[in-house]
């Protein structure tokens, strides 16, 4: 129950005219769609949160100082698959503004505290539904680099449904997101576009294909593999048998491997990579070292498989 329903049932009792001016002012917010966000109603800042630091670093670039953003999921050591929300999780998410997830089964729980408390103020960001990504398919959208644009645009309008008085300020923090703080991050991918078309890679995982296939790079590795891994499920013996054929036979250029999901199946592969003289470049779900940036993390990866790649090409 809303703070003004309380107000005007505890006003009923003893003063009847001023429980039916609390009852206008209600119905007056909810024609108007002009509510005070959840986070506004103690008067302290603005509060928005993401599921994991991905969408929550993109999320504290585009809101600035004026907003108080949280990212659930925040330990490089944390697989976000086998996450367990604790009751402050749910918390959060109820008292939230702006609220990110990622959406398409890989954080269900999320989807599942906002069913539980279905605040109609709270502006909720499905990165699965903004970015059309169907039901089963691949949902590590943050490594698609359009994807990221895309996500980008629906985090600020869902900021300035928030807090609609500072809309413009919201569309300057995109701006200079894309222009300023993504600038070498899109400098590298069309460096590594240009220089290696259609060079074979492999991956432990599914979660590389979407910047892979921006990069314009040649994913070998089986697709049922790759979703077999991040899945957690079983992966084939002809999938396993392939792959071990590309990296005996130096099919593959480069080895990525998601360091945070590092199963038996794809430790035993980035060791055969590693005795094979394959470069292999590790990659993780979530930013990495603590405290690193999306642009700084993605930087950095991008920077070591383009010294691998280089590596690679110049050993032949």
């Amino acid at each position: 129950m809303s703070p003004l329903s309380i107000l005007r049932g505890r006003l009923a009792s003893r003063y009847p005219l001023a429980a039916v001016l609390a009852g206008l002012l209600v119905a007056g917010l909810a024609l108007t769609g002009c509510a005070v966000p959840p986070a506004d109603r103690s008067g302290g800042p603005l509060l928005a949160c993401a599921t994991i630091n991905p969408w929550g670093s993109i999320l504290s670039e585009l809101a600035g100082p004026r907003v108080r953003t949280v990212s659930i999921i925040d330990n490089p050591a944390t697989d976000p698959h086998d996450y367990e929300p604790t009751p402050a999780d749910a918390r959060l998410i109820a008292r939230a503004a702006v609220f990110v997830e990622n959406g398409v089964g890989y954080d269900s729980w999320a989807a599942r505290a906002v069913r539980a408390d279905p605040e109609p103020h709270r502006q909720l960001v499905d990165v699965g539904r903004v970015t059309g990504t169907p039901d089963g398919g691949n949902p590590h959208r943050w490594y698609s680099p359009s994807n990221v644009q895309t996500v980008a645009a629906a985090i600020t309008a869902a900021l300035q449904r928030a807090d609609p008085a500072n809309s413009d300020y919201y569309a300057r923090r995109r701006q200079q997101f894309l222009t300023v703080g993504l600038a070498g991050y899109h400098q590298l991918i069309d460096q590594l576009r240009q220089r290696y078309p259609g060079v074979p890679v492999g991956a432990s995982e599914s979660i590389v294909a979407p910047l892979v296939t921006a990069l314009g790079l040649n994913l070998v590795t089986p697709s049922s593999f790759l979703r077999a891994v991040s899945e957690g499920t079983e992966p084939s013996t002809a999938d396993k048998r392939r792959i071990d054929s590309q990296l005996a036979n130096h099919r593959l250029t480069v080895y990525l491997l998601n360091s945070q999901n590092a199963v038996p199946d794809v430790a035993e592969q980035a060791a055969a990579a590693r005795r094979a003289g394959i470069p292999v470049v590790t990659v993780t779900e979530t930013l990495a070292p603590a405290g690193a940036s999306f642009a700084s993390w993605q930087v950095d990866q991008l920077r070591r498989l383009s010294e691998a790649l280089a590596s690679a090409r110049s050993a032949r």
